[in-house]
């Protein structure tokens, strides 16, 4: 019975550390390859919710077997009842509001291909200038290069074409 309850212990934890240290990098990797594990129309079943609940079930389990005068079958039993009331407590205390909330003012710069800027320092040929995109309700400057090899004037409207090495790759837009 404790192997059962450290697992679940040391499951939860790991899957923690995990997210926190390497959350952005196996998001980037793995984008849209899991999908089909979303579960759909079911808002509770969030993987916060679900690996926080087994984490308190171990936790609560090894608690209860060793300070508790309870038989096994009583310690499980109530390690389940707070293991599912502390999810529901994840969930409408942490999950749900952060649903509701606004969204960030913060991008990637990957977001910012298609993006149409102005250029604010000439684009050389051969080299660097700076636009400005407008992200969001704001406007950002970023260094850039001409995509085309061709220099951009000061005061080009352009349209981002890639994004490589923190450099917005750009061209003049035709109109």
């Amino acid at each position: 019975m404790e192997a059962l309850f450290w697992s679940c212990l040391a499951g939860g934890a790991l899957y923690a550390i995990v997210c926190v240290v390497f959350g952005d990098f196996l998001s980037e990797a793995l984008d849209g390859l899991l999908d089909f594990l979303s579960p759909e129309g079911v808002p509770w079943l969030e993987p916060t919710t679900i690996v926080g609940a087994i984490t308190v079930f171990g936790g609560a389990g090894l608690l209860l077997d060793r300070y508790s005068p309870l038989g096994a079958g009583a310690v499980i039993a109530a390690s389940l009842l707070i293991a599912v009331l502390a999810g529901a407590g994840v969930f409408f205390l942490y999950v749900k509001p952060m649903e509701n909330s606004e969204n960030s003012t913060g991008y990637s710069i990957r977001d910012l291909t298609g993006k149409l800027g102005e250029v604010l320092v000439p684009i050389p040929s051969a080299g660097y200038g700076e636009v400005l995109v407008s992200v969001g309700a704001g406007r950002a400057n970023h260094i850039a290069a001409s995509f085309d090899g061709e220099p951009i004037a000061g005061g080009s409207r352009v349209v981002v074409v890639e994004v490589r090495d923190g450099t917005l790759y750009v061209s003049r837009l035709e109109m």
